[in-house]
């Protein structure tokens, strides 16, 4: 079992390592994963790795095959196949696992997440890595998968389990949300850590969200509880084309991924697609004068939010004129001379 003062003194001790260590960057499809920009900037990474699956959760125990259904495939051989939902751990081709896999009777707890995960296991998670060397690809493990419907801490404490065994010192999770931002100015990311060590390390600033969450918000509250320090991600899609995949928002998440992990990965054809996709949507819009008008007002938000004489209380003033024009009526609270944060 991890106390809180426990979980509190491997967490910090693990911070001071995070960018050192073994780090696992982790992604769902589904409802963390708008433009499907967070799985596919981890597909990217994993294509550039020379990574093997280390575990494999059951799927039969966490999906309703109602909501995710199975697919039929044809494989190289001809031969059809069905491919079934699942989360699935890569790590190096010499990774040995101390400990019981995923999806096998490892004895975690059913009713909780960390606390399977004893104090020992805590601090072997937080001290992994030397002091000092940068993270390279024999150190980066990946979790990719599908959101599961059902049993969701389970879940987690057989991930927590897997990270536990394989050292891991730091998560890193990649999520991409559906957001008022136009589709012709850079894709915003946001990075944000509940580990006041790594916020201070990274210098970057604790989230101020309030209300439903994803399995990346369950797995990150478990991991930090059990001494693992974790960062998000967070990618701001435009909601007038949530149906598409999105290449520029992986490109953005790949780019801010990069300096985390200390990965060169190369884009491919990743910046051309990008570059179709927005020419694309500007195609839409030059059809669509109510489309047009639309993107142009997100356009003056967000160049009134990047101007450098913004202040807080500017920005908030003229995203609230934004909402009036937009909605016809009063627009919601924005918190005072808090700025809006795309």
């Amino acid at each position: 079992m991890v106390d809180g003062n426990e979980a509190q003194g491997n967490s910090a001790r693990g911070s001071a390592q995070f960018l050192n260590g073994k780090l696992m960057v982790v992604a769902f499809e589904g409802w963390n994963d708008a433009g499907e920009a967070a799985t596919g900037a981890v597909r990217m990474v994993k294509d550039q790795l020379d990574l093997v699956s280390i575990a494999e959760i059951d799927s039969e125990d966490y999906f309703d095959y109602q909501f995710n259904r199975p697919t039929s495939e044809f494989d190289d051989d001809g031969q059809r196949i069905l491919i079934w939902p699942t989360a699935e751990i890569f790590g190096p081709a010499n990774e040995q696992l101390g400990g019981a896999l995923a999806g096998s009777d490892s004895g975690s707890d059913p009713a909780g997440s960390s606390s399977s995960v004893d104090s020992g296991e805590a601090g072997t998670a937080g001290e992994a890595g030397t002091p000092g060397v940068p993270a390279s690809p024999s150190n980066i493990f990946l979790l990719l998968g599908t959101e599961p419907s059902r049993g969701w801490k389970t879940f987690t404490s057989e991930v927590l389990n897997v990270a536990v065994d394989a050292g891991i010192s730091g998560i890193v999770f990649l999520g991409a949300m559906l957001a008022d931002v136009p589709h012709t100015r850079p894709i915003s990311v946001s990075s944000s850590s509940e580990n006041q060590a790594v916020r201070s390390e990274l210098e970057i600033e604790r989230s101020t969200y309030e209300g439903p969450v994803g399995i990346l918000s369950v797995l990150a509250d478990a991991a930090e509880q059990a001494g693992i320090p974790t960062v998000t991600l967070w990618a701001a899609v435009p909601h007038y084309v949530h149906n598409a995949p999105s290449p520029k928002a992986t490109l953005a998440l790949i780019e801010k991924l990069e300096g985390l992990i200390s990965v060169d990965v190369p884009r491919g054809d990743l910046v051309e697609e990008a570059e179709a996709w927005e020419t694309g949507i500007n195609t839409l819009a030059g059809e669509d004068d109510e489309m047009a008008s639309y993107i142009q007002q997100l356009e003056q938000a967000r160049d009134t939010v990047d101007s450098p004489e913004a202040s807080g209380e500017a920005i908030a003033q003229e995203f609230e004129r934004y909402l009036r024009k937009r909605d016809g009526g009063t627009p919601p609270a924005t918190g005072g001379s808090e700025p809006w944060r795309p």
